[in-house]
């Protein structure tokens, strides 16, 4: 009997935010055949260095892995989006990435290293709204090339979570997605199980 583990933070654990709808993996549940087990052990808030222990309780019976991690760890570096623009603002970024690509793919070769079937995602733009929206979409932009670059060094295919998240329905509030968002990612977890694009 197949099993997919839902790794990583509140694109999955997003249960706070549908206002008592299904979370991401209830979702997943109703999508997939009768005969899978999805398996949630993503939690909201979490960052790359909660990924240790998430791996332990894993199923032995596991199957597949999905992973969703970096949203948060960009999330520490914010406060660029309110700098005033030039070169500093551009270099500072350029640091921040560069310290977090080691870490995600520290990260990515622990999820890895179990062996399974692993889909990695990259980091949504979120729904900031106005002259802060583009900053956001090209910050993320940054630390989304460094888990591109990570995947594709393993072979690993990407869920892109730009593509999917496009509407402001798709978010809860500025970060965290909706029941419509989780339903999308569902959908999209539910076609690379089944082979379906």
């Amino acid at each position: 009997m197949p099993r997919v583990v839902l790794l990583g933070d509140s694109v999955f654990d997003n249960g706070a935010y549908v206002l008592g709808g299904p979370d991401v993996a209830t979702q997943l549940r109703r999508l997939l055949p009768a005969e899978w087990k999805v398996t949630l052990l993503a939690l909201d808030a979490a960052s790359m260095e909660d990924i240790p222990r998430q791996l332990t309780p894993i199923p032995a019976d596991a199957t597949h892995l999905v992973l969703s991690i970096g949203g948060n760890d960009a999330l520490r570096h914010a406060e660029l989006l309110e700098a005033s623009i030039g070169v500093d603002v551009l270099a500072r970024l350029a640091d921040a990435a560069a310290a977090f690509a080691p870490r995600y793919e520290e990260t990515l070769a622990s999820v890895h290293g179990r062996r399974l079937p692993l889909l990695a995602c990259t980091i949504y733009e979120g729904n900031m709204g106005g002259s802060l929206q583009k900053r956001a979409m090209g910050a993320v932009a940054v630390f989304n090339d460094r888990i591109q670059r990570a995947a594709l060094r393993r072979g690993i295919p990407v869920l892109e979570l730009r593509d999917l998240f496009t509407e402001s329905a798709d978010y809860a509030n500025p970060i965290e997605p909706s029941q419509a968002g989780g339903e999308k990612v569902a959908r999209a977890i539910r076609n690379w199980l089944v082979g379906e694009p």
